[in-house]
């Protein structure tokens, strides 16, 4: 993956080494969210506070609390300045596509803590892996969760990674075209748990699109793609599959507790968006997904 092109964003709050104790010792889950036996499982992207009630960046309430503060700017080590690279493509590419449609974007903040952290959506463990605050409209990461994903998950890679951040800033594009408070509204609606389960899928399914939307216009002007990356991203989004991770976890498969997709949802709309580069072949919230 080529980043040369890009200047680590400065839009980075870096907390790392400033952790704190979680009252009653918190925590959360994150990449691939699944429900067994009361038990949450990995899900990339997912919410602290919503997780107790089976959602994930689409429930945007939380109570508002103070967070301790942290360095802001690009970060001096090579794997801040990764992720610092990243998001300064995701900037690039999600501003000149508002532009295009008279928008203004509004670039997030990107959170780098070790261990744990307090967000305005809650305090959380490194265990929920990387996730999006609509509250305070910033992306949380614990840079350790890329070895994770290249060990624990199978999908190493630098545009891995990237597909990583790149799928929680679609959360924040959701967040800014209004959808995600569509969604929240839609989940305190919901008759069934099965109900409200779907419209978390739904919501994951459009950020993984979202996320190939910007990978396909940072390629289209950057040039970032180097022999390997497609499928390195194939590989993440297929690893936190809700199939694949139930498998392993207990060795059966319950679509109904689905919050995030199937592996072969995951990378068909993941690539649906790289294949296309348009926000509006990303709408999963009607028809067959």
């Amino acid at each position: 993956m080529r980043l040369d092109d890009f200047r680590p964003s400065s839009n980075v709050e870096d907390r790392r080494g400033g952790g704190f104790q979680i009252p009653g010792g918190g925590g959360g889950l994150g990449i691939g969210t699944i429900i067994i036996v009361g038990l949450v499982g990995w899900a990339l992207g997912i919410n602290p506070v919503t997780l107790l009630s089976g959602l994930e960046a689409i429930q945007g309430s939380g109570s508002q609390q103070s967070a301790p503060a942290g360095k802001m700017g690009a970060p001096d080590d090579q794997l801040g300045q990764f992720a610092a690279k990243v998001l300064a493509s995701t900037e690039q590419v999600w501003t000149d596509i508002f532009r295009g449609q008279g928008k203004t974007y509004q670039d997030p903040k990107m959170v780098l803590f070790t261990g744990q952290v307090r967000s305005a959506c809650g305090d959380a463990s490194a265990a929920v892996g990387p996730f999006y605050c609509p509250t305070d409209q910033k992306v949380y990461l614990d840079l350790s969760f890329f070895n994770d994903l290249a060990t624990r998950f199978k999908a190493p890679g630098d545009f891995a990674s990237a597909y990583v951040i790149a799928h929680e800033v679609g959360h924040h594009v959701q967040n800014l075209t209004g959808i995600l408070p569509k969604l929240q509204q839609a989940q305190r609606q919901a008759a069934t748990k099965r109900e409200a389960n779907g419209i978390s899928v739904r919501s994951e399914l459009m950020a993984d699109c979202l996320a190939g939307v910007w990978a396909y216009h940072a390629n289209e002007r950057y040039r970032i793609l180097e022999p390997g990356d497609i499928e390195e991203g194939m590989k993440a989004a297929a690893a936190v599959g809700d199939d694949r991770l139930q498998r392993q976890a207990q060795g059966t498969v319950v679509p109904d507790s689905f919050t995030h997709g199937s592996s072969q949802q995951r990378v068909n709309w993941f690539m649906r968006g790289l294949k296309t580069g348009a926000m509006q072949q990303c709408n999963t919230l009607q028809g067959a997904i």
